[in-house]
This record gives C-alpha cells, structure tokens and sequence, in this order.
C-alpha cells in the first residue's frame, strides 16, 4: 500500500504514536553512524597523524562529535617514575593544573581510582556521595555535575584515563555515554602506540638521515628497516580497514587477514583456534594447511595451542623444542613426532582483548631452509594483538550490522501491521479501562455482599481520625457488628445458606444508616459502620438499637426460617486517636464486652474497658511467665468414700495468687490460657506435676495412690496429643491406671462428636475416666449411656440447694438409680456442711467431694494418705 494511500486512512493520533517508535529508531541509526565515523577517524588519526599533540585536539573533537565533551582531558600513568601526565586538558574551572603530578597525590581521586582499579566510573550528583562511600574515593578539584572517565589499557595493564566532565545541570550523562567511551578507548589506545611508533619511526629516520653523512655503508639496512616499518604500519592499517568494513563474511575476513600476514613474514600455513566461553572446547573457524585439510572442535588438550594458551605468550616452537616439551609433559609426544618427521617450524602468539585471552593465531612451516626466528616471533606477537582487536572490531560490527537489520525489519512488519491492529488495539484500550475500574473496585470491596472492605474502611477511618483533629467540633463514631449463631447457621444448612445470609445482613444494615455512612464488612460475619457527621451521641445509640431490632427479626433461607441477632460496640472518634486501627480495636473491646453481657445489645467503649484490656494483657504476660517458670501453686482435694471415709484418687488443681490483683479465681486462668492457647501446656505441666507427686507417694503407702486431672478437651480432639500423654504418663515410671482424667460437660457439648475415640483409647490404657459438672450444661444422657465415664460428677449447684430444694434431691437420686443400671459412681461434689452430707447420705450417694468431707491441703504437703483401690 502506498504511504500516501496509508497516510489517508490513519488518523493524526496513530500518526503521532508512530513517530516515537520512528524517532527512536532514527536515534539508533544515528549513534550507529556516528560511532562508525569516530571509529574511522581514529583509525584515520592513527595513520595520518604524526605527533601526539596534534592527535589529543583531534581526538577531542572526535568525542565531542558522539556527545557534549566541553570538559575532557586524557591522563597518562608513567609506572617507572609513578608520575600522573595530564597530557591533554580542556577545563574551564581547573585547566591551570599542574600538567604532571605524583600518582600518590591523586591516587584516592576519580582519576586515582581508575587508574588504580582499571575500572570505568560513572559519577553524578545524584549518586556522588554514595558511589564516593563505597568505593573510599575523594572528590579533588571543583566537583562536577556529571563526570564519566574510562581506562585507556595496553593489553591487561591501564596506562591511563579519559574523562568527560560537565559542570551544567542541563548537560548531563548517561550509562550509555560510559559505555561509548570505554568501546573507543581501546582504539584510542591503539591511535596512540601507532603515533608514538610513528613518532619514533620518524625519530629515527630524522636520527639515520643526520647520521647518512658519517655512514653510508649503512644506508642500505636503514632503507630496508624504513621499507618494512612501513609494511608493517600499511598492514596494520590493512587490518583495521578489514575490522571496520561490513561487507563480507568472517571466512572473508580470515582469509585476508592471511593474505596480510603473509606479506610480513612466511605464513603458508595458517590457523586461528577459538577458546570457548566455558574454556574448555577449542574451535578452529580458519584452517588453511598445506598437508592436513582442517580440523574439528576438540576438548583442551597437551597440543601446540593449548601450550600458548598456559604461558599466555608468543612461542617459537620447532622441532627439537617439541621434543623438549614432550619430555617435560607439556606436549603431546604423536604431536613432536609429526613436527619431527615434517620438520615443522611453528609460531604461535595468544589473542587477547581486553586482557583476556580469546584464542590463538598460529602459523608454520615445513621446509627447514625457511624456519623462523626470534624477530619473526617478535613481529607476530605485535601483529597478534591488532588482529585481537580487529576480529573482536569485526564480530561487534557484524552482531551490530545483524542488529540493525532486524530492527529494521521490525519497522516494516510494524508498518506493515499497524493499519490491521488499530482497531484491535483501541478495544483492548477500553477493555483494560473496564479491568482496571473493576480491580479497582474489588480490591475495595468484599466479594460476597460488594461491600467495602477493611482495606476502603481503614482508609476512609484514617481521613475521619485526621478530620478530628483539625476540627475538634466534628463528631464521628465506629460500630462494631458481630452476628449470633453464623457458625450454626453454616453447620446446619451450608455455606451456601451462610453466603445468603450475610447478604440479607448487609442489606438490612444498609437501610439503618444514611447515605454519607460507610457500611463495611471485615471479613466472617464482623461488620463495621462509620458514622460520620454526628450531632450527637445518642444518634450512634439509635443507629445499633435500629441495627439489632432489624436483624432479631427471622430469616428465611433455603425455606427455613433462622433467627441471629448481634452484639454491637461503639467507638467514638477521639481527637487523641493517632490510627485508624485504635479506632476499631476499641469498638471490637466494647462489642466484646456487651457480648459478655448478653447477646442482642450494645455497649459503647470507655476507658474502663482500655483499663480492663491492659489488665488483660498484664495477666495474659504474667500467666505465661508463671507457666514457663513453673510457679504455679499445686493443691488437691480428694473424692472421698462416704462410708468410711477413705479416699477414692486426689483431684490436683491449681491457685494463682496475683501479687497485684490477689487470687485469681480458677475460671479466670483457665480463660486466660484458652484465649492464649496455652492450655495445652497448661495440661502437660499439671500432667508432669501430678506424675512427679504420684512417683513420691508410691513409697508413702501400702497400696496405690491415685490423681485426678481437669484436662482440656483440646487433648482429646488429636490422637497425637493423647499418645504422647500416655507415653508422657509411662516415661515418669507411672501407670496409667494411677490416673484420673476429669472433663467437664460443657466442654464435651461443644466437641462431643470428635472426641468418644480418645476417651475409648484412654480407657483402654488403664485411664479412670470422669465425667465432671454433670447438669451444669444440657445434661444430655447420651454421655451416660454411649461414654466410658468411671465416674460422673454431679454439678455444685445442685448439692448446695440441698437439703431445702426437693427437686434438685430426686434428681440426684435419678442420676444414682441410673448409675447402678449403667456401671458407673456417682460423686456429688461441693459439699460444705452436714446439712448436705446428711441428705446425700439418706438418698445413698456413696462418694462425695467438698470443704466439710476434707479440705484441700499442698500438693507438697500430703502426709497421710487414706486411700482405697479406685475400682474396689
């Protein structure tokens, strides 16, 4: 399609898109070129100029031909006096420095550190200081907005540093300018041991021409020196035009670099050999030999390669030097044979960029009369590193050349195409609109009721915290919401029930506040309102009574009518609330509080609760410590035989007393560690506790002593856990059967279904097995009839009404009418006086537990032990 007819149908926007990409590429190209340009300038400069202080102004404007270099001067490292020559500077703040000066004055400079490292550095304002900590540099001279200086290297050693300087803020570097130096520097190099040869060249043919008048029987030998210095310096400008043309392949490349050498010395036969990255393989990419026809990539081996490769030296090897090396180890003995036999004369001499060497280039001879000498060996070690350079020049023009020519094939392919994807491209635009607004919108929102989540709450709390600090006057409040009998409701009828469910809440909460009020869910069924522009109180108070109104009244879900309800804490916006997390931790304390209270109601946060949360906490940290610490205090009281009074087991239990709050009662602990999750331990220290006493006893009596435990549920809901009580009991030198594991009825309600395994297990091991508080919950008979309880406990309250509560004393009697039917004891505990006794002892309840059978003495302190065998 012409570009006309294409520039019909785009529009001027598509236009203006393309130019950037058209812009970027034209920047490619020109950089390409203008690198090309200062590369043949230099090469240029190398042959045409004759001193060095005409080549440094040239070599400026070449610079300055590739970027801004207003501030440029090239420093020379003189190593046999270590003395620093600025040779060149151009400065408009620091140009009447001292043009030489010791490298120790300047050695922690940028120029030191280049100098010393071998290293490019880049330096701008932004990462001065940084750069100048890390490497223990220091700033000398006026410092500079940008600075960028590279080495100049002859082989591995730094002779010297270019650097380009700007002292403008609206002329700044970049990495790339770095680069660009470090890729001419070497050339540069290369210009400036061609001048200083030239120079010396020129010197002495000035010295051999004065010296003319006084010697001519030598004016044959210099005229012959002159005519070869001029070959060589003609071939290696040879080399570096074959580097810098880009037409033709390296087969082409190699064979003229051939064709050159050959004019320099004898080269019938010649080779370059490759190392490859790993080090390991060499390749052979140029073979030309007169007797073999080429040879295949090979492992390192013990070849004339390899040992040029070992010394990193030019070598001369010949016959009898193979020999030699064959005899010491260094050479493969079928290879100094074949140079025997051929009277080969070999020279080989490393190729190294950049002080690391790539490969060899070799050459030899078979006719003896035309072996080579230590000058030809001298000659090849020279040629050897421009051709180094010129192979390294001739791949990176080459990778460039290939570069180019696939980024413009790109540009056509994409003008090609662009015409067909505009369209295509503009609905993909509007789609990611629609995806980002929609991920937008769901990372705010909650993805089953399309609420805002904690995250959109936190952020809108944040801004109300803040507003209440700029104008005290606004008032601002929080809500809590936690609904009642979720978990039923899930268990009962599914989480696709739960899912409606909490979708018929979030719109019943909706229609309780106005519509600049944020209604949030957290996450569960935790909902949390802000309630903004209050004018008072009281409105927060009506807004949860309207809440809890609402949603007291049923639910109807997969055609089941459900009631829930809620408990709601409120949290008014302080001006000394710093966080929105504050905020709502205070609103979840008071909803917590008036869930403690009673379900269905609201409470509103005050600084009793902080204080109450503190002491809490406090608690918490203490009951932790005393736990690690093993502090607490053991008693045990004991289950008693009413008969005779003698003991049926010890029931072990702890007291806690606090040094600030005094005697913390047994259910506050027992909280403490199930909101902790410490009753685990809890039960594994009263187990090691109880273990430890019945291990003194078992020499204290005649027959066998018995300790009752209260243990967790949580022990029995893990096989895990219960196999290493038993193994815990047995390791203590304890049977089980000296055991008595008591669990309370309202623990059991809760997990009932999970845990009839663990107590079959446990009875199995010999355990004695008590059902305690029994009537304290639902009082299900299912545990009576399906458990293995030794023994059931009758709650406290239902002794302490006796003997005046008629109801509560045939109950009892049930309860033991039953236990002779199903096999199990029935002990009433919690008796205080004679009252008590008298009535149980009338209805025939054999066992019993209280302060007025015995009282309950040290764990420590347990002298007499009137025990009787639990199962006699």
């Amino acid at each position: 399609m012409a570009p006309e007819k294409l520039a019909e149908l785009m529009s001027i926007e598509e236009l203006r898109a393309l130019v950037p990409e058209l812009q970027q590429l034209t920047e490619k190209y020109k950089q390409a070129e203008a690198l090309q340009k200062a590369l043949f300038d230099i090469s240029e400069l190398a042959n045409s100029v004759s001193e060095l202080s005409r080549l440094y102004p040239a070599i400026h404007n070449i610079i300055s031909g590739m970027m801004d270099a207003a501030n440029f001067f090239v420093a020379l490292h003189h190593s046999s006096s270590d003395m620093v020559e600025f040779v060149y500077v151009v400065d408009e703040f620091d140009e009447s420095l001292e043009r030489e000066v010791p490298f120790s004055e300047i050695k922690h400079g940028f120029t030191g550190y280049i100098l010393t490292t071998g290293n490019p550095l880049y330096l701008t304002k932004e990462n001065l200081q940084e750069q100048m900590q890390a490497t223990g540099i220091q700033g000398i001279g006026t410092m500079p907005v940008d600075w960028v200086g590279v080495p100049l290297r002859r082989g591995s050693q730094t002779i010297g540093a270019m650097v380009v300087q700007s002292y403008d803020d609206s002329i700044r570097y970049q990495e790339r300018d770095k680069e660009l130096l470090a890729f001419v520097s070497q050339h540069i190099v290369n210009a400036l041991d061609r001048v200083k040869n030239r120079e010396l060249t020129e010197k002495t043919i000035r010295e051999r021409t004065r010296q003319l008048r006084h010697m001519n029987e030598e004016l044959q030998d210099e005229i012959q020196e002159r005519q070869k210095i001029e070959s060589l310096q003609q071939a290696l400008f040879e080399i570096s035009e074959l580097s810098a043309n880009v037409e033709g392949d390296m087969q082409d490349f190699y064979s003229n670099l051939h064709d050159i050498l050959a004019r320099l010395l004898s080269a019938p036969n010649c080779y370059i050999a490759i190392l490859d990255r790993a080090k390991s393989t060499l390749s052979f990419p140029y073979f030309s030999d007169e007797l073999d026809q080429g040879v295949a990539p090979r492992p390192l081996g013990k070849g004339l390669t390899e040992f040029v490769l070992t010394t990193g030296q030019a070598e001369l090897i010949n016959a009898e030097r193979s020999i030699l090396l064959s005899e010491q180890g260094q050479l493969d003995k079928d290879i100094s044979e074949r140079m025997l036999d051929r009277e080969t004369s070999w020279l080989g001499s490393p190729l190294v960029v950049d002080g690391e060497i790539s490969g060899v280039i070799a050459v030899q001879t078979y006719e003896k009369s035309k072996g080579y000498t230590f000058k030809d060996l001298e000659l090849l070690r020279f040629v050897s590193h421009h051709i180094a350079v010129a192979m390294e020049r001739k791949r990176v023009a080459d990778a460039m050349q290939a570069i180019n020519q696939q980024l413009a094939e790109k540009v056509r392919e994409r003008t090609d195409e662009l015409y067909k994807t505009n369209q295509h491209l503009k609905k993909q635009i509007e789609e990611r609109k629609e995806i980002e607004l929609r991920l937008i919108h769901d990372a705010h929102h909650d993805a089953l009721t399309d609420l805002p989540n904690r995250v959109m709450f936190t952020n809108r709390l944040e801004l109300a915290v803040a507003n209440k600090k700029r104008h005290p006057e606004h008032n601002f409040a929080v809500l809590f919401i936690d609904l009642d009998r979720f978990k039923l409701i899930n268990d009962t009828i599914g989480h696709h029930a739960g899912d409606m469910f909490l979708i018929e809440v979030s719109k019943r909460l909706a229609q309780c506040i106005r519509g600049h009020d944020l209604l949030a869910r957290l996450g569960g069924d935790e909902f949390v309102i802000l309630l903004d522009s209050l004018e008072q109180e009281e409105d927060a108070e009506e807004v949860a009574a309207r809440i809890i109104e609402l949603l007291a009244k049923p639910f109807v879900l997969d055609d089941k009518e459900m009631y829930s309800g809620a408990s709601i804490g409120i949290a008014f916006i302080q001006k000394w609330y710093k966080k929105a997390e504050e905020v709502i931790r205070d609103a979840d304390a008071a909803m917590y509080q008036a869930k403690a209270l009673g379900r269905g109601r609201f409470m509103s946060f005050d600084s009793s609760m902080r204080e109450r949360l503190l002491e809490e906490l406090e608690l918490e940290s203490e009951f932790r410590h005393m736990l690690k610490e093993g502090l607490f205090e053991c008693y045990c009281q004991p289950a008693v035989n009413l008969d005779n009074q003698e003991w049926v087991y010890l029931e072990c239990y702890i007291r806690w007393q606090h040094p600030t709050l005094g005697k913390v009662k047994r259910e506050q602990f027992w909280q403490v560690a199930e909101h902790s999750g410490l009753t685990i331990e809890m039960d594994n220290f009263m187990l090691e506790r109880a273990c430890r006493c019945l291990k003194q006893m078992q020499n204290g009596v005649g027959h066998t002593a018995y300790i009752a435990l209260n243990l967790s549920i949580n022990h029995l809901l893990q096989t895990k856990l219960v196999n290493q009580m038993l193994e815990q009991v047995e390791a203590a030198g304890i049977s089980p059967s000296q055991l008595v594991l008591e669990f309370d009825e309202n623990d059991l309600n809760k997990r009932s279904a999970h845990i009839l395994p663990a107590l079959k297990k446990l009875k199995k091991a010999g355990v004695t097995l008590v059902l305690d508080n029994f009537g304290s919950g639902l009082a299900s008979l299912a545990y009576l009839y399906s458990y293995p309880f030794d023994y059931v406990k009758i709650d406290h309250r239902f002794v302490k009404s006796l003997p005046r509560s008629d109801k509560n004393l045939k109950m009892i009697q049930s309860v033991i009418s039953i236990a002779e039917h199903l096999g199990f004891k029935l002990i009433a505990e919690g008796i205080e006086n004679q009252a008590q006794y008298d009535a149980l002892r009338e209805i025939g309840c054999q066992y019993g537990q209280g302060s007025f059978v015995v009282g309950s003495q040290r764990m420590d302190q347990l002298t007499s032990l009137p025990f009787k065998a639990i199962n006699a």
